[in-house]
């Protein structure tokens, strides 16, 4: 996953618009190497998802539409809008949470794909619909150039404590 930051923006938990893949802002530390590490492996990286925003409010991160989240027949492939989904609501409940001390984890997603793709570039946008202290609700709608409605979307994610390593 590529996370990008520019000029714009603060690390105040204030909307932060990501250009520069060495800097995460947004109540993350800006240079912690966890951090970075954290965001630029895994899943989201292999797929082409590109972070553009980060809040605590908001998330919102890109993915092309090519070989890599296509099904055999050419359409968008579910599974690839679920794991964007995923990803931008557990983004913006690490957030909003300790990560010293806690952890957010997907206990539930609920994906309604309306609307097929075959090309170009998605996007994913999440917001809080509940932010307690053990239970997030994120809402994320993710849509096509046109802002055409592509997958509705609903994570739930647990706030657990983290262990001792």
């Amino acid at each position: 996953m590529k996370v990008t930051h520019s000029a714009s923006g603060s690390c105040d938990g204030t909307d932060v618009k990501l250009r520069r893949p060495d800097v995460i802002s947004s109540g993350m530390e800006p240079d912690s190497l966890e951090s970075r590490k954290q965001l630029a492996k895994g899943m989201a990286e292999a797929i082409g998802i590109e972070v553009t925003l980060l809040s605590k409010e908001k998330v919102v991160a890109t993915m092309p539409v090519d070989d890599r989240t296509r099904q055999p027949f050419g359409l968008l492939h579910g599974g690839a809008s679920a794991a964007l989904a995923e990803t931008v609501a557990s983004l913006g409940a690490y957030l909003n949470v300790d990560p010293s001390t806690q952890a957010a984890v997907g206990v539930e997603l609920n994906a309604n794909h309306v609307r097929g793709k075959t090309e170009g570039t998605v996007t994913a946008t999440a917001t809080p619909l509940h932010r307690g202290r053990t239970i997030h609700v994120w809402d994320i709608r993710i849509e096509d150039e046109a802002a055409q409605l592509i997958c509705a979307s609903r994570c739930t994610l647990a706030i657990v404590s983290r262990r001792n390593k």
